[in-house]
């Protein structure tokens, strides 16, 4: 290899600061590891750009056109050495509360867009960077700025609508189309005087306005920097790589010659992910970035020649001009690229990735790629040789080597030729979501016609994701001409093109039969597109397509979500400094928004602090025959290798195991950490380790194995009522089955961390790390050590504990995306088997439920769960004869653990999906029907026969139902599906009785510290666990209200065992009941110590009451107890008051479904929950919008995707997909419902799940819209729906010609790629 220059400097601003590298190029090159350590706001969320945590604005100034560009990268992927001459703004940049917060800051925060905070920096620096361009943006820019953010926590709506308060456009709820509110005052019959409605959660008159001017300049010195005309080849180099940037095109060609082999690279969007997930390594990278020769857009009479250099988002802004300035017929394929454009991956990456890099890396999952081709576009190629030209076709997308590019060559441009009037292009995909998610099978196809006829002239078709590259079906293509463009040439053509582009039964990324339909539905929808436009062009000649095809042509628009929140207005008799009631904002937000709230990997670094990297198993059940670590203890930085051998204590937990010892018993499981002075020396190190296996069998992965083999890990939990088999000798009818219902992923923005620091003279350790359980780490961790453990919030922990007692030194722990998602597991998969028995009139007489759960390989919180299972089976549904059994299921996963909801009642597995069954049996009702008349309608006892009123549910359901205006729309969904053969629509509303609590009175006790201080500020500690739910901030309204004082004089302390000990995990939406009585009780004791005082002076201030008791010797400080709910449940007798009480509410959900492709889109949900008397509607509406998003993508998108062989393939953002901002409601609509709760602190109720059962209504919606096209086709037969509802079971539950005419494989005779778990 060429020798190598000496290092430059690398020159960039952050911030407004210079910033100066003299060595830059290491192996992990990104920005994120090396912004200071006083800039913590920017978030590490997956390391590969698909979830914009770590968003940052890069600025740069051009000298051609004297203009300064901003735009959004993700910080994980844009390698450091680019920036140089670059501006960075992170969102410390943008607003601080040391300084100002910035409006867009203000608005996310006072708007309530932030829960957990760790997604709010990236939030407000797309927003921002947006503003920065256009200052009055529309909400269409604003949801398109926010495609590459994900949230797990608030439901997105809040964050749109934060951003929709910059737009011109007025934000005021009004149905589409009406110009009216959609919930005005006089239309709401269960309105009372007395219970006047509120809608506004905050004060737009509060919000400072934005003023462009006042935004920070560009540095000028990086003006200076661009415009030198002297300008030189750069040179940065690392310990083992070197960055080269030319500066001139033959300068690039050069260095081309010199190191063929070297990528170039512009975005990293291609190379940064397969270096930190493929092991790829690179001693050498050249980065011909802002180059001129690679920066231009070119119009000719033939078409349009963009330079390779162009980011995507660039190559969009260009198409859209063409497209405004051209006639259409001639943009057909430059139209066909733009809408592609929308929905690929998110703006970050748009901004990075760019045209030359997208088209050279020919990646099989290529939106763009197969659209050229199809519009003939050429690549523009150059060396030092001279310029060539290389059709970008079949031979080129399948990487035939006479088509390839010579290892010399670069990309100068793309050349998109103009359509002519008779040459139809277009561009078709299917993906898991709507956007930022690869496509499941996409196509770029054109067809050519003799002039002023329908036959055939030229036609090409290429297909991404069916292999290992795009395909071309060129020999299907090649018969066809000649032919005339009718159905019987599309009957030959789907058969041909099957032959053509062959899926094999075990190919990569399963989904075989899916996406063999969807090759020849997308190729339908090209020929109904082109029948639909030669009948444009000549009505006469050429027959238009049936009308009730032409929904099928339509693309599922993204519309920037709308929609209004209702709950009850604050009495005004209320004293104004009473905050409870009240929308308050999250006393968080602010932190949030700046970045400047601390998680524990923010926490700066701590002398002789080591970083960890686990090694996991690879093996789902093995024995362990060797670990050799020697290889990694030889590497640089590395202090120590951690096995089993080296755990002081008890390896073994009540059945946890720490680390693998003789054998593993899962895929991911942890069986040795290295420990060293850097994270990336850790994790190079764990590479080094080898581990020989011997496998052993049984090897169980599935529900269905466990059975096979009897494999429990507790016994069977039963509850029963009536007598069920006498039950269904008399019904009218019986229909038995089973469901599948998959697992969900946590997926929290912040993966597992722990900072563990070592205090010897004190024999004591201080963990910080994130948990709903400060208690259960202490007993987790006694066993192991005689350290003192205390907890602080600021499960993975134990590991830590272990590494910091061997090596005495801080220990910093943070997991990865992929070995959180593939270690920590999730919601357990289920497997449901019914038998109901039901009168013609739909009343159901008799049911009987199995309910097997996945639990993975340890105990973790299995038993718990299949008890909530068992518990919620009934639902809102009075079956007189039901008995529900549950077990858990021992298998070789991970250990599956306790998610929000702690196990949904079963929407879809249980009572409710019986109403749904029953449907197309011989019943003859709808399900709305069926629902209500087996609802619960008096006071009653459930199947545990435990006492409760249903009258808030009752209320609930009703006003679901007219306010939804579910009757009308239901008839209008029925008008547009007789009109509409491809396309459908589907309502559902559901009913739902959530249980709160544990049904353990211990469980459900709490614990607080008040402290008042001479100046008059309180300070609140209390055992609860702040998740982003808003705790803190309640506990701040309670003890305002309780000591009459205002809010800022309230302040609240992290949770810690040091402070309050012995508590119990925050869940089962108790977190505001127990610790709110907990603190109203210490506030109320030090109120009555206060009276005296008081009543001595009773118009005195609270500061003279403060000073007049402590000279009194009156102590201020004081711990509030609240003992717990009165629960418990007797498995034995199968009964018992299990819960405290329950929440009550319904949700309404409309969806379209395009049956050609299994995509759905959610139009509207209404939801109506029963919330008691909220303490703070604002937190409140806000768990709820968040639940019902992560209850939808649970219910629909989410899928964890496993092999035979027990390994997860679903570990980061690329590979699993939660909702998007494009994927919530058009339109949602929240009401609080008010009811009676007086056993719970203000008579409030804990909502902090109950919206992910609620998700369950988009289900029911799809399974609704699936019924109506299989009605439509002559299936009538009962079917079952499982879980997730993705687009391929609704797809392939969609019969229809297509899937009819694919071939199929013998099962016995190969093994899937996937399978389900449940």
């Amino acid at each position: 290899m060429p020798s190598l220059p000496n290092s430059d400097e690398l020159i960039f601003f952050v911030n407004g600061r210079k910033s100066v590298k003299s060595k830059a190029a290491g192996p992990l090159f990104s920005l994120t590891p090396f912004l200071p350590v006083h800039l913590p706001g920017t978030k590490y969320g997956c390391g590969g750009g698909g979830c914009g945590a770590c968003t940052v604005m890069v600025s740069r100034y051009y000298p051609k056109t004297k203009k300064i560009h901003h735009y959004p990268v993700t910080a994980c992927l844009v390698p450091i050495c680019s920036l140089y001459g670059a501006a960075v703004t992170t969102v410390e940049g943008v607003g601080s509360i040391k300084t100002r917060i910035h409006p867009v800051q203000e608005r996310l925060a006072k708007c309530h867009g932030t829960q957990c905070g760790f997604c709010s920096p990236g939030m407000v620096m797309s927003i921002y960077t947006l503003l920065r361009t256009h200052p009055e943006p529309t909400p269409e820019q604003i949801t398109e700025a926010l495609g590459g953010n994900l949230c797990r926590c608030t439901g997105y709506r809040p964050i749109v609508e934060s951003g929709k308060t910059f737009c011109v456009e007025s934000t005021v709820c009004q149905v589409k189309g009406s110009g009216r509110c959609y919930m005005e005052q006089d239309e709401r019959p269960f309105v009372t005087r007395q219970e006047k409605m509120c809608t506004k959660l905050y004060d737009e008159d509060e919000f400072q306005p934005l003023d462009p001017s006042q935004e920070p300049i560009f540095p000028p010195e990086l003006i200076r920097m661009a415009e030198d005309p002297n300008k030189r080849r750069l040179a940065f180099q690392g310990e083992r790589t070197t960055w080269l940037t030319p500066v001139t095109l033959d300068d690039l060609l050069d260095l081309k010659t010199q190191f063929p082999k070297a990528p170039l690279v512009m975005g990293n969007t291609t190379v940064g992910p397969s270096m930190k997930f493929r092991d790829e390594f690179h001693p050498v990278f050249i980065s011909p970035l802002w180059l001129p020769e690679l920066h231009f857009v070119e119009t000719t009479d033939e078409g349009v020649t963009i330079g390779a250099g162009y980011s995507l988002a660039q190559l969009s802004d260009a198409l859209r001009f063409i497209v405004s300035e051209q006639p259409k017929e001639k943009t057909r394929t430059h139209r066909a690229l733009l809408r592609h454009l929308r929905t690929l991956a998110g703006a970050q990456i748009r901004n990075m990735a760019t045209l030359g890099g997208h088209v050279v890396s020919r990646p099989n999952y290529s939106d763009l790629n197969p659209i050229l081709a199809a519009g003939n576009a050429t690549i523009n190629v150059i060396s030092k040789e001279g310029e060539r030209q290389i059709p970008l076709d079949g031979r080129f997308l399948e990487r035939s080597p006479e088509a390839n590019l010579k290892s010399e060559e670069i990309v100068l441009s793309v050349h998109i030729p103009y359509s002519t009037q008779w040459h139809f292009v277009w561009g078709l995909r299917l993906a898991q979501r709507h956007e930022n998610a690869f496509a499941i099978v996409n196509a770029g196809m054109s067809v050519r016609f003799e002039d002023s006829t329908d036959r055939i002239k030229a036609l090409q078709m290429f297909y991404g994701s069916v292999g290992p590259t795009v395909v071309s079906a060129g020999q299907a293509c090649q018969r066809l001409i000649g032919r005339r463009w009718d159905d019987t040439a599309l009957s030959d053509a789907c058969r041909w093109v099957l032959d053509a582009v062959y899926v094999p039964p075990a190919a990569e990324g399963g989904l075989v039969e899916y996406r063999r339909t969807l090759i020849v539905s997308l190729l339908f929808k090209f020929y109904l597109k082109v029948r639909r436009g030669l009948n444009k062009m000549d009505p006469q000649k050429f027959p238009d397509i049936p009308e009730n095809f032409t929904s099928a042509l339509e693309d599922f628009p993204i519309e920037t979500p709308q929609g209004i929140q209702m709950f009850q207005c604050v009495d005004p008799k209320q004293p104004p400094q009473d905050p409870v009631g009240h929308p308050v904002m999250h006393q968080s937000a602010i932190k949030h928004a700046t970045g400047e709230a601390v998680f524990v990997d923010d926490m700066p670094p701590i002398a002789q602090e080591l970083f960890l990297a686990v090694v996991t198993s690879t093996r789902a059940h093995a024995k362990i025959v060797s670990i050799d670590a020697s290889k990694a203890l030889a590497l640089p930085g590395v202090v120590d290798v951690i096995t089993a051998e080296d755990v002081p204590g008890n390896n073994n937990h009540k059945g946890e195991v720490l680390y693998a010892q003789n054998e593993v018993i899962c895929v991911g499981q942890i069986v040795c950490t290295v420990a060293a002075d850097t994270y990336a020396h850790a994790r190079e190190a764990a590479k080094k380790v080898k581990i020989a296996y011997e496998d052993i069998e049984p090897r169980i992965i599935t529900i269905e194995q466990a059975l096979e083999h009897n494999s429990f890990l507790f016994a069977e939990k039963k509850i029963e009522k009536g007598n069920v088999e006498q039950g269904f000798k008399y019904v009218d009818q019986i229909i038995e089955g089973e469901v599948h219902v998959e697992g969900q992923e946590h997926f929290y923005m912040e993966t597992q961390t722990i900072l563990a620091i070592p205090k010897e003279e004190d024999k004591e350790m201080v963990l910080h790390l994130g948990t709903q359980y400060p208690t259960h780490v202490q007993d987790f961790l006694r066993p192991l050590s005689s350290f003192y453990i205390s907890t602080t919030l600021c499960s993975i922990q134990h590991i830590n504990r272990v590494v910091s007692c061997r090596t005495g030194r801080p220990i910093r722990f943070v997991l990865e995306r992929g070995d959180d998602m593939l270690i920590t597991a999730g919601r357990h998969p289920l497997l449901a088997r019914y038998k109901v028995g039901f009168m013609n009139n739909g009343v159901i007489k008799a049911a009987d439920v199995e309910y097997y759960i996945n639990g993975g390989c340890t105990p973790d919180e299995s038993e718990l769960v299949i008890e909530f299972v068992v518990l919620k089976s009934e639902n809102a549904y009075n079956i007189p004869n039901f008995r529900c059994r549950g077990r858990p299921c021992k298998t070789n996963l991970p250990s599956n653990t306790a998610f929000r909801g702690i196990r949904l009642p079963p929407g879809c597995s249980g009572s409710g999906s019986f109403t749904y069954l029953l449907w197309p049996a011989q019943c003859n009702l709808p399900p709305e029907e069926v629902k209500e008349i087996n609802m619960y309608k008096t006071i009653s006892k459930t199947a545990y026969k435990q006492t409760f009123n249903p009258e808030p549910l009752r209320r609930c359901w009703k006003e679901c139902l007219e306010k939804s205006s579910f009757h009308a729309r239901k008839l209008a969904a029925e008008e547009f599906n007789k009109k509409n053969y491809w396309k459908k629509r589907g309502l559902a509303v559901v009913p739902m009785k959530f249980t709160v609590g544990l049904p353990m009175t211990f469980y459900n006790q709490a614990a607080a510290l008040v402290h008042i201080y001479l100046d008059g500020s309180v300070l609140v500690i209390h055992g609860g666990c702040e998740m982003g739910q808003g705790l803190y901030t309640k506990m701040i309204q309670v003890a305002s209200r309780e000591l009459n004082i205002p809010q800022s004089y309230i302040h609240l302390s992290e949770t810690s065992t040091v402070t309050v000990p012995n508590t119990f995990f925050t869940a089962g939406s108790m977190g505001t009941d127990i610790n709110g009585k907990a603190v109203q009780n210490a506030c109320q004791i030090l109120m009555a110590r206060l009276q005296p005082v008081i009543r001595k002076n009773p118009k005195g201030s609270w500061e003279d009451w403060i000073a007049k008791a402590f000279q009194e010797s009156i102590s201020l400080s004081t711990t509030g107890y609240f003992k717990g709910y009165q629960t418990n449940m007797d498995w034995k007798k199968e009964e018992g008051d299990a819960f405290p009480y329950y929440v009550y509410g319904a949700s309404c959900s409309e969806v379209e479904v395009d049956c050609l492709t299994g995509a759905h889109k959610l139009l509207r949900t209404d939801i109506f929950m029963d919330a008691a008397f909220s303490i703070n509607p604002a937190l409140d509406i806000g768990q709820i919008e968040g639940a019902f998003v992560q209850g939808m993508g649970f219910y629909t998108i989410e899928e964890l995707k496993y092999s035979p062989e027990g390994v997860l393939y679903s570990r980061g953002p690329d590979d699993y997909k939660i909702p998007t901002v494009s994927e919530i409601p058009e339109e949602f609509y929240v009401t609080l419902v008010r009811s009676q709760n007086p056993i719970a602190i203000y008579s409030s109720k804990g909502l902090g799940e109950a919206g992910m059962f609620l998700g369950s209504s988009v289900l029911f919606a799809i399974y609704d819209a699936v019924t109506a096209a299989r009605r439509e086709r002559g299936l009538t037969k009962t079917f079952t729906l499982s879980s997730p509802a993705t687009p391929e079971l609704i797809r392939m539950t969609c019969v229809d010609q297509f899937t009819d005419m694919i071939p199929r494989d013998d099962p016995s005779t190969f093994t899937p790629w996937s399978i389900r778990v449940s």
